[in-house]
């Protein structure tokens, strides 16, 4: 490879016209330059001056060599403008993988202190199932995943799972499906209208195993992947929907509900999944700090 250094000498020496004038402007005694430029021609096996007199003349090799070292120091100029241009601190970059159970409102509540941070940061999120996300991760493609569970033992991916949180799961309804209601929770679920996650999924297994339990048999009105759809459907009179107790508050503002009821025996829990065992990204182990000190403290 072309010593970029030397190259530069010769350089100068073609620009300022011999060796005596780019000493001048290079701080460096003609010895020294001369000594470079012997260095370039050997590692090139060509020469790229011929003395003419006491002065030196490129060669046709040597003009043909300077033509390519304008263009190179030429963009070396144009990337030093460009830098100086840049703002003086770029936001760091937080590429960040949601498994698409989590609620929509969780993810908010755990990610929304990246974007408070002193230094400026560029978050980039993902939404999709917990293997594709983790595929993702493995190559670094992601620096974090929140995900309702650990990495499952059945996955190959290297990774370390990082326990953020757990809290209870509340009931809520509107004033309407309220009204229709017979006795106190969790009685009042016998018979009326639920809305519940899919089959298969971890909260939902938690749930059918508590209504099991409790010999409650509700009416299922729907199943659904996205937990932010059945709020909607819930907030139109559909029937009963579910949501982590730790946003309880928001949930009831948003979708003008009424918490009728809360469990702690089924519990939503949190991760964050990193490649790391001990987080080194300031941004991931910001808010990690965050949701485990405000989100599920006191859950």
């Amino acid at each position: 490879m072309v010593n970029y250094k030397h190259l530069h000498y010769f350089w100068v020496v073609a620009k300022e016209g011999g060796i005596a004038r780019a000493s001048e402007r290079l701080h460096l005694t003609p010895q020294t330059i001369s000594g470079q430029l012997t260095l370039l021609e050997n590692h090139l096996g060509v020469s790229l001056f011929s003395r003419v007199g006491r002065g030196l003349e490129l060669t046709e090799t040597g003009r043909f060599v300077l033509s390519y070292a304008d263009e190179i120091f030429s963009l070396g100029g144009e990337l030093e403008e460009l830098l100086r241009q840049l703002p003086a601190s770029l936001p760091q970059i937080l590429r960040v993988g949601v498994v698409d159970v989590v609620p929509k409102s969780i993810a908010h509540r755990i990610l929304s202190p990246a974007l408070k941070m002193t230094e400026p940061v560029r978050m980039l999120c993902r939404e999709s199932s917990l293997d594709s996300l983790l595929a993702e991760l493995s190559v670094h493609h992601l620096d974090l995943v929140l995900a309702d569970r650990p990495i499952p033992s059945t996955v190959s991916t290297r990774g370390y799972s990082h326990k953020l949180g757990e809290c209870g799961v509340s009931f809520f309804a509107t004033k309407k499906i309220v009204k229709r209601l017979k006795g106190d929770f969790p009685q009042s679920l016998d018979g009326a209208p639920l809305l519940l996650p899919s089959s298969g999924n971890y909260l939902r297994s938690g749930i059918d195993k508590w209504l099991d339990k409790y010999r409650l048999y509700p009416r299922i009105i729907a199943e659904f992947d996205d937990s932010a759809l059945m709020k909607v459907f819930g907030q139109e009179d559909a029937g009963i929907f579910i949501a982590p107790s730790a946003i309880e508050a928001e949930v009831e503002s948003q979708y003008h509900s009424i918490c009728i009821g809360r469990i702690d025996e089924v519990k939503e829990r949190f991760y964050a999944i990193s490649v790391e065992r001990k987080v080194s990204h300031p941004v991931v182990a910001e808010i990690m700090e965050a949701a485990r000190e405000s989100l599920f403290s006191d859950k």
